[in-house]
């Protein structure tokens, strides 16, 4: 009777076994079928900020081509909240299947996860899909300080304490401007503000002595004889201020480290999803940043087109997180975690 019980249990067991393998094959199957079909229903891109921002209008803006070159529905939903890590988090637990991505801005990956508590991993739980664009920065002081570069800004800041503006506490403005004042040696005093606007027009009034300003701010101003535009946080020269020179290009011609802090926006999905999806995704949206009208929109906003590959992307990203830190040390910004 005992031996009967054991061949019956090993039987089952055997079979259990069997069947569990069968589903996992055929599992495995499914997942094929769905990556070569992908895309077969409407995607969704996730948005940390309210509508009408930036990066709000920049994911519109490529959701609406990617849907016409895929040919499905691309929609855009705004998930606002905790400087963006409410939108994170719930791609974070999205299914991994290509039809969940975030569209972030680079303060998502690079400084909130490292400033408060959020319920994601920035490398750890997003696959880097391709950036859109980045938004440089510019240097902008007050005119009637007497300095026509970098260099002499650096020369009158070191007699000279100085202030400097940002849009609010631990942003890119702030951090940037923090870790341009510590490597120079300068004393600067911060003063934020409630938003990038307000900020270059207290440079422009001389409330302030400088401010790292986006580039959608200070276009109105170029030639505004109460601003001195420096330098941009550029590879090479705007097309919208061809006049002011790239940060590398005064660096070269003065005895000042190079500074700079990454501005960009970019798509992700959650880290399981499929390779095969996420090279289709990055095929299409690298093509969308060099289009022609796309490239001429994002430089209205102040914004450079810079279609990457998911490589190109994630290594960009590591790279990036080591000036991110070096910044919010510089600033001397506490951490809530």
């Amino acid at each position: 009777m005992m031996v009967v019980g054991r061949r019956f249990w090993l039987t089952r067991g055997y079979l259990l076994v069997s069947a569990m393998v069968a589903i996992a094959i055929q599992g495995a199957g499914q997942a094929r079928a769905d990556d070569s079909v992908w895309p077969s229903k409407q995607i969704t891109v996730v948005v940390g900020f309210a509508a009408g921002g930036n990066t709000d209008l920049m994911a519109r803006m490529a959701a609406q081509r990617l849907s016409e070159r895929i040919k499905q529905n691309v929609i855009v939903e705004n998930r606002p909240g905790a400087s963006g890590s409410l939108a994170a988090s719930f791609v974070n637990q999205a299914a991994p299947d290509g039809y969940t991505l975030l569209f972030a801005a680079s303060p998502q990956i690079g400084i909130v996860p490292f400033l408060q508590k959020v319920n994601y991993d920035p490398l750890k739980d997003f696959a880097p899909v391709s950036s859109l664009g980045s938004g440089p920065s510019v240097l902008a002081i007050r005119s009637s300080i007497a300095a026509k570069s970098i260099g002499e800004f650096v020369e009158y800041a070191r007699q000279n304490p100085i202030t400097y503006g940002s849009g609010g506490v631990g942003t890119i403005s702030h951090l940037l401007s923090a870790l341009f004042i510590s490597r120079l040696g300068i004393n600067g005093v911060h003063v934020p503000f409630r938003g990038s606007g307000l900020t270059i027009t207290a440079v422009l009034g001389g409330q302030i002595d400088m401010d790292f300003a986006n580039v959608s701010d200070v276009m109105p101003y170029g030639e505004d004889k109460r601003i001195n535009l420096l330098a941009v946080t550029a590879k090479k020269r705007l097309r919208q201020l061809p006049n002011v020179p790239t940060i590398g290009e005064s660096y070269a011609n003065s005895n000042v480290p190079d500074t700079g802090l990454p501005s960009w926006n970019g798509f992700f999905a959650p880290v399981a999803t499929p390779a095969p999806i996420i090279r289709k995704l990055a095929v299409q949206l690298m093509a969308i940043a060099t289009e022609p009208d796309i490239v001429a929109r994002l430089e209205q906003s102040g914004i450079v087109a810079e279609g990457t590959s998911p490589e190109g992307f994630k290594s960009a990203i590591e790279s990036d997180l080591g000036l991110f830190a070096a910044a919010i040390k510089a600033a001397g910004v506490q951490s809530s975690n």
